[in-house]
């Protein structure tokens, strides 16, 4: 009997989480008709350019999810299953450092790796941890008990982690494992129906709505889901038409004159869903909790570490600029948009061409002229380039910003939370923790993305006649030096 393939289990693990999903929060279905209606209205705008970050039935289908979970081995059981769907951990997000509300966690995204399997279906699942270790935000007290609590729930059917491993160890599953796989993989992200102890969940809720959403309850469950969209700010406008309370914002880098950068995050604000509670004194009954919301991307091209870095500058730049012209303090988000656009239109090349030639994004290459009409190429990557030899394709961003992140989490919270910024910190929750935990190599994804481009580079070199050439373009142009 023919295996049902890593990358169909995660298409169809997508598709079924959407679907569950939408019948849980009938607005995400809202936001991704109007995101389809926005992309269909891109392409015809367009035609094949709007495909140059993905082909519109990659855009279609991807998906990426957001879950939370509260112990090591619980996040060790979730690699289990998503490493069954040919998705891996990369990158490590501190997101205690990232917000200047309350989030005490720390994150990564599973996703694939490989370029195929990422133009077959690229899902991602952006995990984040508790860490109850951290005295900023929990008493050695509220640890113990918020630790206990955690070591007495079971999040994962033990048949679900079997069929896991049997997927991860035989690259797919037969037609009957995959669909018990696909059902229990499912059920386990479902919102739980179970009542909720009020006066645990306030008391976690002081510290974090992110630390009560994670370790108030006995379950886990989706917290977002992100389709893409090809213009995120025709969709944020087509939202708030439709009535649907967006953010104050949309997070990442500003639309600007250049090509999309890295990624562009907002969502509708969470919504009041009805929960069950058990109160003190016994009885149970019925409220709700804001703890859901709908999230939408759009997807640039992947920086490269020097191009990360003149992000990184821009955005404390721009955070000066909006203090220096906000009344009070508070721009406007309007003023906001155009002064962060200003500072890029300013520093930043505007075209894949620029970005290429000052290696602050990530592209392939294929060979554009002909060795037989005598001339012959060499000198730097920067010199092929200039000179027409090879023609740079863009690589798509495929991971996160933990200060994007951090600011779709925060704008969604019920409230602010508290820390004591004059505790100590758990400092060895970093990466190299985070993958001892679970059990598997923690990829990191510049190196991924580098390594796609000198495959590339590899390749063209081969066709050119050339031994060999630099990953890297020539001395960088000062305008834009981090």
């Amino acid at each position: 009997m023919p295996l049902i393939q890593q990358w169909e289990l995660r298409a169809a693990f997508a598709r079924r989480l959407s679907t569950m999903y939408g019948s849980e929060v009938p607005a995400y279905n809202t936001l991704v008709d109007i995101s389809q209606s926005v992309n269909d209205d891109v392409i015809s705008e367009m035609g094949s350019a709007a495909e140059r970050l993905g082909s519109s039935d990659r855009v279609t289908a991807e998906r990426h999810g957001a879950i939370r979970v509260g112990t090591p081995d619980e996040m060790a059981q979730v690699a289990r299953i998503f490493g069954a769907m040919g998705m891996f951990p990369v990158g490590f997000y501190d997101l205690r450092e990232a917000a200047v509300s309350s989030v005490p966690v720390v994150s990564t995204a599973f996703r694939p790796i490989d370029s195929t399997e990422l133009a077959r279906n690229p899902f991602r699942v952006f995990t984040s941890m508790l860490v109850p270790s951290d005295r900023r935000f929990f008493t050695a007290d509220l640890q113990q008990r918020l630790e206990s609590f955690l070591r007495r729930r079971s999040l994962f059917d033990p048949a679900l982690l079997v069929l896991a491993d049997r997927a991860e160890k035989y690259c797919g599953l037969d037609e009957s494992d995959a669909e018990a796989f696909l059902t229990l993989a499912t059920r386990a992200f479902e919102l739980s129906t179970e009542a909720v102890d009020r006066a645990w969940y306030e008391e976690l809720e002081e510290v974090s709505s992110v630390a009560a959403d994670i370790g108030g309850v006995s379950s886990t469950h989706i917290n977002h889901l992100t389709p893409r969209v090809l213009d995120i700010d025709a969709l944020y406008h087509r939202m708030q038409l439709r009535g649907i309370e967006m953010i104050d914002t949309i997070q990442g880098p500003p639309r600007w004159k250049g090509p999309d950068l890295l990624l562009r995050q907002t969502s509708f604000r969470a919504l009041a869903e009805p929960r069950v509670f058990r109160e003190p004194d016994g009885t149970v009954v019925e409220d709700a909790l804001r703890v859901r919301f709908g999230e939408v991307e759009a997807r640039g091209i992947a920086a490269t570490p020097r191009g990360r870095e003149v992000y990184d500058r821009l955005v404390g730049e721009v955070e000066d600029k909006v203090r220096q012209a906000g009344t009070n303090g508070a721009a406007s988000a309007t003023e906001r948009t155009a002064i962060a656009a200003s500072v890029w239109n300013r520093t930043v090349p505007a075209s894949e061409y620029g970005l290429a030639l000052h290696d602050l994004a990530y592209f392939t290459f294929t060979p554009t002229r002909r060795v037989a009409d005598g001339s012959k190429p060499g000198g730097s990557l920067s010199d092929l380039i200039e000179q027409g030899w090879l023609t740079p394709e863009p690589i798509v961003y495929e991971d996160f910003l933990p200060k994007s992140a951090a600011g779709i989490f925060q704008s969604n919270l019920t409230s602010e939370g508290r820390r004591d910024l004059s505790a100590t910190k758990a400092d060895n929750i970093d990466a190299p923790w985070l993958a001892g935990a679970l059990h598997r190599q923690l990829h990191d994804p510049y190196e991924l993305y580098s390594g796609i481009r000198r495959a590339s580079l590899a390749s063209s070199a081969l066709q050119l006649g050339l031994p060999t050439i630099s990953e890297l373009p020539a001395a960088p142009t000062t305008g834009v030096t981090p």
